[in-house]
């Protein structure tokens, strides 16, 4: 062959292969764990700042009607991998659930198309992550000190450094040694926010000046809300959190309880390093001791340490995902990557009077999904089309330009990310079920249907409740509609909704 046709040959199977790779986005999808909306800037009303998580609504789309389909860990992780809700993908509870990592999964779908796939962090599904060519888990929640890694060669390893900095080093090493002449899809799952909430040590003392202010309806008593009025994940009663004195720990009201957990959790740190965490949270200790608080001035004090605590971890999570952003600008990745930020689900900040998530009212329902966009997608600001984590595997197919299967109940978001009409009308209503009960914090069993305007929940098991919201009128569901003269005929399309909604995605449940 001549040389000259070899080589021109050469360069344009060259720029096919760049063209194609080009169409077909990297994907780095980052989940947190218990982060929400209402504790990232860029939503407003944030009493944090959360400027690197901001950059990516900036820069690309922000969902204000971001779902999920069973407010849980596990279970949330599940319907992301499968795009399909619980009841369809099995894993429906973290008190009993196993994932089947044999079933079709989105990252195995994309190993088909040709991408390469990686986990990095938190998997809490029990079972050996499947779909993957690399993976490095946490084992079970994972530490935020020194944390044990699981790899997918078989080994393990205690990493030592924070657990959200060392998440960070281990997906840009990834990157780093990927074939730079495959697209790839890197799924980021840190530990934080979860409890217990454990701050980086240069930021042990981050936010200890700051008052926050409770939510307007903390002192939420329940009225004609029956399985609110028996859960306990309330602050006031509730909420433990571990305070050290003499070196031994104790909770307010229960002087002589040890946790060994979280003793053991600190004691990860080295020698020096205790030593810095101990002398903070002594002096927190005797200063509570000494002010010997009760009623709501002790309830304050639990929720100024609660957000607090909660605020310090989140402050080295928003400096991760500015670590990763970075790294995609600094080596030419950013325009032709999907950053995708979103968290398993929503989380109470004192909202009724809560903490933790479950309830399918809107603060743990609700999760924050920011999208940076890749060229060729235009779609820019507020989203406020109601979408669900069981999209996020379509989307990711769609994206890639794989068959998306039959059996997926979720929609891909590629129109509206494009910002074409969508053919028809988007959805109207998503779906939610709730199956852990009886388990940690008591909340009871339940499904519902959430409209743009109008919430239908069924509250079953051991108890036999509905309620009924208008969200417009009643933002923050305090008042149970449910059986409302006012609102017959709304109850009566909700229920023919609800039936629908069940049909649409085989739910058995009566």
């Amino acid at each position: 062959m001549d040389k000259k046709i070899y080589l021109t040959s050469s360069l344009v199977l060259s720029a096919l292969s760049s063209m194609a790779q080009g169409e077909r986005p990297n994907i780095v999808y980052i989940m947190t764990d218990d982060h929400t909306a209402q504790m990232l800037s860029a939503y407003g009303n944030s009493p944090i700042e959360t400027p690197n998580l901001d950059r990516i609504a900036h820069d690309g789309v922000l969902f204000r009607n971001s779902f999920v389909a069973n407010s849980l860990s596990g279970p949330s992780r599940a319907c992301m991998l499968t795009g399909k809700h619980s009841h369809k993908n099995g894993f429906t509870n973290n008190e009993h659930g196993i994932f089947d990592g044999s079933q079709q999964t989105m990252p195995k779908l994309m190993q088909a198309a040709g991408y390469q796939t990686a986990l990095i962090g938190k998997w809490h599904l029990v079972s050996t992550p499947t779909g993957f060519d690399h993976w490095d888990i946490l084992t079970g929640q994972g530490e935020y000190y020194n944390p044990t890694f699981h790899h997918s060669d078989g080994t393990k390893s205690i990493e030592q450094g924070y657990c959200t900095n060392v998440i960070t080093d281990k997906a840009i090493e990834w990157m780093e040694n990927r074939d730079k002449e495959k697209p790839f899809i890197l799924f980021v799952h840190q530990k934080a926010c979860h409890r217990d909430w454990l701050p980086e040590l240069k930021y042990i003392r981050e936010y200890e000046d700051q008052t926050f202010e409770m939510p307007a309806n903390f002192w939420d008593n329940h009225e004609g809300r029956i399985a609110a009025q028996q859960q306990e994940m309330s602050i006031a009663s509730d909420h433990d959190m571990d305070l050290i004195y003499d070196n031994k720990a104790y909770l307010p009201g229960d002087t002589s309880r040890l946790s060994d957990n979280y003793l053991a959790y600190v004691e990860r740190l080295s020698k020096e390093d205790q030593q810095k965490y101990w002398v903070f949270y002594d002096s927190l200790s005797c200063d509570f001791k000494r002010q010997h608080l009760e009623g709501e001035a002790l309830v304050n004090w639990k929720f100024q340490r609660y957000m607090r605590d909660y605020a310090k971890v989140t402050k080295s999570l928003d400096d991760n995902v500015g670590r990763l952003l970075d790294y995609l600008r600094d080596n030419g990745m950013l325009e032709n990557t999907l950053v995708v930020y979103t968290s398993d689900q929503g989380f109470y900040m004192g909202e009724h009077g809560f903490f933790d998530k479950r309830f399918m009212y809107e603060e743990s329902l609700n999760t924050p999904l920011l999208m940076r966009l890749p060229d060729g997608y235009k779609r820019r600001g507020d989203v406020t089309e109601m979408v669900q984590n069981i999209d996020y595997a379509p989307t990711f197919l769609d994206m890639a330009g794989a068959k998306i299967p039959s059996d997926i109940q979720g929609e891909s978001l590629v129109p509206l990310l494009k910002g074409e009409k969508t053919i028809g009308k988007w959805r109207d209503a998503i779906y939610y079920h709730f199956y852990e009960f009886p388990a940690e914090h008591m909340v009871k069993r339940h499904y519902g249907v959430r409209t743009n305007r109008y919430k239908l929940i069924h509250f079953y098991n051991d108890i036999d409740e509905w309620e009924m919201f208008d969200l417009k009128n009643d933002p923050q569901e305090m008042h149970n509609i449910y059986n409302d003269p006012a609102y017959a005929k709304v109850q009566k399309d909700m229920h023919k909704k609800l039936k629908a909604m069940k049909k649409k995605y085989d739910d058995p449940i009566e």
